[in-house]
């Protein structure tokens, strides 16, 4: 009682002081607030208020406003996220096949080479005058075979007659036969000598891009030497090696067994995504996977390949890929953002009822699919998902609802302004 005195009384004080410095009207409302405060000291509610602490007397909170869209089956594909690293689909290190000085160097470092190219010129003047030598060999043994192919023919018609010895016929078909692989080895020697001529013009085996030459004009080069002069990497085609995980090889095994999943003829598809996160125009497919899991990462080798006209993609490229396996029907594309999850990681949606109020749902939503969860359990035909205003709405609660439409980036979009009326002449 000793302190509602006090506040009465510092109440009356401030009242009789109000008149100097303003009007009777701030008096009043000094008064009405000094009774509020007694009121709260004692316990009791401000003057106006709703019994209960509630809204002041006569005044009711709006009715929540939500944005809803009808949701409707549909199909969406299965992707399972791995991933990369790009490899050329052929390479070739370029070494000698026959020794010599380097001549002259004829491609450009790093310019596209196509098969049959000459990359480089040895000197071939060794190997013109060993390929000359062999073809004087050639021509002669080939003079030697008329004159014992002769000498053979008459021991033979004197044979008849009895005018010469069976040795002497056995030795002048011996000779003809070594005149014949005289020749044989001469021709031989030409054709060797032919090849390593045509070694000396150094040429690429495959198209693709040629790195940097290890070697200059002047320098020393031997046949079948261990470093190469160039390398050549085909990447047009060029694969990507992906590893997946032992569980996501599961996956998508499963995916592909499982009912009401359409994998396609042509089999997986799989898209890559760059360095600016775009998506690389071209859509590979799979062309082998490894028969055995990597037991130091559990990981399984699948090998994709990827037409790349551009050469945007170089050998090397570390990449996110995406394996399309199949496309999934009969489900639902449900907004990530309409979507919550609870500590347990169990997703969860309002939706309205048919009396318009608010209604919470279990689903079962594992992957994802661009902006949208892919739902699975926990939605029907014609369901009204709650979009907007979810922040303040909870279960049970009676609500005001307009439609909404949602643009291809998973966001709401804005509402075109009226028309303004035509402004009326005077």
């Amino acid at each position: 009682m000793t302190n509602l005195k006090k506040l009465a009384g510092g109440a009356l004080l401030l009242a009789l002081a109000l008149p100097l410095i303003s009007g009777c009207e701030q008096v009043g409302a000094v008064l009405h607030k000094a009774g509020d405060m007694l009121g709260a000291k004692s316990g009791g509610a401000p003057a106006g208020a709703a019994p209960g602490g509630g809204a002041p007397a006569g005044m009711q909170m709006p009715t929540p406003e939500v944005g809803f869209i009808v949701v409707h089956p549909t199909s969406a594909p299965i992707v399972e996220e791995v991933a990369g690293r790009t490899a050329a689909s052929a390479v070739a290190e370029i070494r000698p096949q026959v020794g010599g000085i380097i001549e002259k160097r004829v491609f450009e470092e790093g310019s596209r080479v196509n098969a049959g190219d000459v990359l480089y010129r040895i000197d071939a003047r060794s190997y013109q005058a060993t390929l000359d030598a062999a073809k004087a060999d050639l021509e002669r043994a080939e003079a030697s075979v008329p004159s014992a192919q002769a000498k053979f023919d008459r021991y033979q018609e004197l044979a008849n007659v009895n005018g010469v010895s069976k040795q002497d016929i056995d030795e002048a078909r011996s000779a003809l036969l070594q005149a014949k692989a005289a020749v044989a080895s001469a021709a031989s020697s030409v054709r060797t000598s032919e090849i390593n001529l045509g070694y000396t013009e150094v040429k690429a085996p495959i198209s693709g891009l040629i790195g940097r030459s290890s070697v200059t004009e002047g320098a020393l080069v031997t046949a079948g030497q261990a470093t190469a002069l160039a390398t050549i990497r085909q990447i047009d085609p060029i694969y990507v090696d992906l590893s997946a995980s032992s569980t996501s090889m599961n996956h998508m095994r499963q995916a592909i067994e499982g009912d009401g999943v359409n994998s396609g003829k042509q089999g997986p598809k799989v898209t890559i995504k760059l360095d600016d996160n775009s998506t690389y125009e071209e859509v590979g497919r799979i062309i082998s996977t490894e028969a055995n899991v990597d037991e130091t990462t559990d990981t399984v080798t699948i090998r994709s390949s990827f037409a790349n006209p551009k050469m945007r993609l170089l050998p090397g490229m570390y990449m996110r890929a995406s394996v399309e396996i199949g496309t999934e029907n009969n489900v639902f594309l449900l907004p990530q953002r309409a979507v919550s999850r609870g500590v347990t990681g169990q997703a969860s949606a309002y939706f309205l009822t048919t009396d318009n109020k608010v209604e919470s749902r279990a689903l079962t939503a594992n992957r994802a699919n661009g902006f949208s969860w892919v739902v699975e359990k926990g939605v029907s035909d014609g369901d009204r998902l709650i979009i907007e205003g979810v922040q303040k709405i909870r279960p049970g609660m009676a609500v005001k609802s307009a439609e909404v439409e949602l643009g291809a980036d998973g966001l709401v979009k804005p509402q075109a302004a009226p028309a303004a009326a035509p402004a009326k002449a005077p």
